[in-house]
């Protein structure tokens, strides 16, 4: 089963460090064993080029606070240490860094610190080794002073450079120079090779992959990290439908409840219009739940081929289409939908494929030719692919990975642990309980999904953030109201889980 990239971004490195806070281990922790990673290396160079004294350029921000620590184990060491912080002392923000230099001002025998305010003041080192810790992963732009001066007298040093984690002036993504970089001999990079590094090789010199206790459970199951990578900025100058329209196709006489449940959801995670299309008589009742809701009246007791010229002029406005929720198994329905789906194929839309709506891709199962989640259940499955999946969770995740990239989709297999993939990669999901077998909650889902396709959010993301949402958010109602809850309750629950998906954290270290 192919589940992890060889490489990171740095958008995805901080996927899995925060994804590693939830599961317990804190980023103090973290920075400490990249730290002391980062002294050990240098210890070993410099035993190599027989030196006792290493100089430090360290910035306000965790990168810097890795080169502390790495400061504090050297001189344990036996090393004379000089770190000189770039920047004011005033913006160290995160208190592991403050920590840090606390500590480091303490050890006034084996450590001198010193602290450079601007560019006209920057020191220059006259020791063998000099350590980069001032920029790390996150830092995008052009490099600013002092920053840019230090970098500039760093590579004018005869001397043998590490940078930490990345090479200072290096976008950790791109591989891009943001003006300056830091013309490494050694970069110690943390769990894994930063994609930047490896596309830029003559900047970073020899790359050491340093391991800090990262657990693969970081990566391979969903987490809070996932939630904050797909939130986008709302700028004060946003207007309605900056935030994305959703169609969604559902309901009948039977099923009212689903679309609706599907469209308030989606509104819950901030898409600006949702249109629900439905037969007349669905779609009166449909808008007697909520006056959030609009609802278009569709002709005809089901959804059929007359339906399409009705919502021409909603696909041409939508960013994204939902088909499914409570729709109904009638022959013209699926014929109908089929031709829907090429004509969203047409305009290149995302497409949300959920409930009937997969009973009806199922009778011309194919590869499309635009975005796709498919959000089965176990039976709807087999019903898709003719094939029983397999007890075991490994081999399990391996089927839906085959399926998945078979059908240039992404799937998101819902059950007690959801697997979710895009054919290349593979991410479970272990939020949820018993209590959300109550009808409705995939509904739920199917509207977290399609709202955050609806975004912008590319398929994969937008599957895994709402899979540990929706399984987030039943867990927290049922601590509230135990095995008794309904689907609205985790409407209740996701707006402060996805401003703070950290909550769950409690529950699961309980």
């Amino acid at each position: 089963m192919k589940t992890f990239p060889e490489t990171v971004t740095a958008e995805e490195m901080a996927v899995i460090e925060q994804n590693t806070e939830y599961l317990g281990v804190s980023m103090g922790q973290l920075m400490e064993c990249a730290g002391r990673a980062v002294a050990e290396k240098v210890a070993e160079k410099a035993s190599e080029l027989g030196e006792k004294e290493i100089t430090i350029f360290v910035g306000t921000g965790r990168n810097g606070g890795d080169g502390m620590v790495a400061a504090r184990h050297l001189s344990a060491k036996g090393f004379k240490v000089q770190v000189y912080l770039i920047g004011v002392e005033e913006k160290i923000m995160d208190e592991n860094v403050k920590r840090n230099w606390k500590i480091l001002k303490k050890l006034k025998n084996t450590v001198k610190t010193f602290v450079v305010t601007d560019s006209t003041n920057i020191p220059q080192p006259s020791t063998k080794i000099i350590v980069d810790a001032m920029l790390g992963t996150g830092a995008k732009g052009k490099l600013r002073q002092p920053i840019l001066q230090a970098v500039q007298i760093l590579n004018k040093r005869d001397c043998f450079r590490v940078s930490v984690d990345v090479p200072t002036g290096l976008d950790a993504s791109t591989g891009e120079i943001m003006g300056e970089v830091v013309k490494a001999n050694l970069t110690i990079t943390f769990h894994k090779p930063k994609t930047g590094l490896v596309k830029t090789k003559e900047n970073v010199g020899e790359i050491f992959v340093a391991d800090i206790g990262i657990p693969p459970e970081a990566e391979l199951y969903t987490g809070p990290g996932d939630v904050k990578k797909i939130l986008k900025p709302r700028p004060p100058t946003a207007h309605k439908g900056d935030f994305g329209r959703l169609l969604i196709v559902g309901g009948s006489e039977t099923f009212t409840g689903a679309p609706a449940l599907a469209g308030l959801t989606a509104l819950r995670v901030g898409v600006d219009l949702v249109w629900i299309a439905a037969p007349t008589q669905t779609a009166q009742t449909i808008a007697t739940y909520s006056p959030n809701l609009i609802t278009l009246k569709l002709k005809g007791k089901h959804f059929n081929l007359e339906n399409l010229d009705e919502l021409k002029p909603y696909l041409e406005r939508a960013t994204t289409v939902l088909v499914g929720p409570g729709l109904g198994v009638e022959e013209e329905t699926f014929k109908a939908v089929q031709k829907l789906v090429e004509e969203v194929e047409k305009l290149g839309l995302p497409l949300l494929l959920d409930a009937d709506g997969l009973k009806a891709y199922s009778q011309n199962l194919r590869k499309t030719e635009t975005p796709m989640v498919l959000t089965p259940h176990q039976a709807e499955y087999t019903m898709l692919t003719g094939e029983k999946l397999p007890e075991n969770l490994e081999e399990k995740a391996e089927k839906v990975r085959v399926t998945a990239k078979k059908l240039g989709c992404t799937i998101l297999l819902k059950g007690w642990v959801d697997v979710i993939s895009d054919g290349v990669k593979v991410k479970l999901n272990w939020t949820g309980n018993p209590g959300m077998t109550v009808g409705g909650t995939g509904d739920v889902l199917a509207g977290l999904v399609a709202g955050f396709l609806a975004q912008g959010t590319k398929p994969m993301d937008a599957a895994v953030a709402a899979a540990f949402l929706n399984g987030a958010a039943g867990d927290l109602a049922v601590k509230k109201k135990g095995y008794h809850i309904v689907p609205t309750d985790l409407l209740e629950e996701i707006p402060n889980l996805i401003q703070n998906p950290l909550k769950h954290k409690e529950l699961i270290l309980e």
